[in-house]
C-alpha cells in the first residue's frame, strides 16, 4: 500500500496503471473509518484493479466551523485498518492540494438540495461537490463508492455526475451497522456511553415504524417516530421526513411514490447522528 500526499505524485501513478488498461475504484472519505467505509473499500478492491481511498477533512462542507474542529482525525489507524485489507493507494492531501486557489464554485441542484440536509446545513452539498468534483478530476476513476447512509448525498453527487458529464460509474452500497443496529460513523466515537446506548433506539423506532406503515398514515407515522425518540432525554429529532426516494420531496400520502423513504436526523447531545430506511410498497 503507497501511501501519497501530493495530486502531482498520484496522477502520475495513476497514468501509468491507465496506460495498462487497469481499471481504478475509488472511495472518498474525511477518515476515521469504521467498518462502513471498510466495506466499500472492500467492494473497491473485489470490483477494480486498482483501489484508491482518499482521506481529506474537507473545510468547505461543514456550516458548523465547531463540527469541523471535532471531527476525528486518525490517518495512522485508518492507514493500518486499509494495509489489512490490501488496499492499493491512500491520498491524503492537504488543503492546499486540493484547493490550490479558493474554489468559489455555487453548484444548484435545485430541489434536491433544499430539504433534509440542505435545510439545516446550509452550503453543506455545494462543499460536498467541490470536493467531490475535485477528488474526480484528479482521480478519474471508474468507479466510486459511496454508501447508502448518506441518503441525500448520493443523489446530490449522482446530479453532479450526470451535469458535469463524468464519466465514473456511482456504486451504491447498503448502510452498515453495529450489532445493536446503530449505523456506523465516524461521529460514533464521539459518543458517551449513555449516548451511545441511546443512539440505539434512532434505528429500533425507524424498524419499528415499517411494521406500522400500512395502518398509519404518512403524517402520523412522521409524528409517532419523532414523539417515540424525543421521548428519550439525551435525543432530540432535528427532523423525519418521509420522501420519494428520487426526488426526495417529502410525500403526503403513501401512494405518491413507489419508492418511500423516511429520513432522519437526531442530535445525541451536541453529536448529530443520521440514518434512514425504505419503506416497501403495498
Amino acid at each position: 500500500m503507497k501511501l501519497i500526499r501530493t495530486v502531482a505524485e498520484l496522477q502520475a501513478i495513476l497514468v501509468q496503471k491507465r496506460e495498462k488498461n487497469k481499471s481504478i475504484g475509488f472511495v472518498p472519505t474525511m477518515g476515521a473509518l469504521h467498518q462502513g467505509h471498510i466495506e466499500l473499500v472492500k467492494r473497491a478492491i473485489a470490483e477494480n484493479d486498482i483501489s484508491v481511498v482518499s482521506i481529506f477533512v474537507n473545510p468547505t462542507q461543514f456550516n458548523d466551523q465547531n463540527d469541523l474542529l471535532k471531527y476525528p482525525r486518525t490517518l495512522d489507524a485508518d492507514c493500518k485498518l486499509l494495509q489489512e485489507i490490501a488496499t492499493d493507494i491512500v491520498f491524503s492531501p492537504d488543503e492546499n492540494e486540493i484547493y490550490p486557489e479558493p474554489d468559489i464554485r455555487q453548484f444548484n441542484f435545485g430541489l434536491l438540495e433544499t430539504v433534509m440536509e440542505g435545510r439545516f446545513r446550509p452550503g453543506h452539498f455545494n462543499g460536498v461537490a467541490q470536493v467531490v468534483s475535485r477528488l474526480f478530476d484528479i482521480v478519474k476513476p471508474d468507479k466510486a463508492y459511496f454508501g447508502e447512509k448518506d441518503f441525500q448525498q448520493l443523489a446530490i453527487i449522482r446530479e453532479l455526475v450526470s451535469r458535469l458529464k463524468r464519466n465514473v460509474q456511482i456504486v451504491s452500497c447498503p448502510i452498515v451497522r453495529e450489532k445493536d443496529g446503530l449505523a456506523m460513523s465516524s461521529r460514533n466515537i464521539r459518543l458517551n456511553e449513555n449516548q451511545r446506548k441511546e443512539a440505539v433506539l434512532i434505528f429500533k423506532t425507524l424498524s419499528d415504524s415499517k411494521t406500522l406503515r400500512k395502518e398509519y398514515t404518512v403524517q402520523a407515522l412522521k409524528q409517532w417516530v419523532t414523539s417515540q425518540i424525543n421521548a428519550v432525554s439525551g435525543l432530540q429529532v432535528e427532523y423525519f421526513d418521509i420522501v420519494d426516494g428520487f426526488t426526495l420531496q417529502s410525500i403526503k400520502e403513501w401512494s405518491n411514490t413507489e419508492y418511500p423513504v423516511g429520513c432522519i436526523a437526531v442530535y445525541a447531545g451536541k453529536v448529530r447522528l443520521i440514518d434512514n430506511i425504505v419503506y416497501c410498497t403495498l
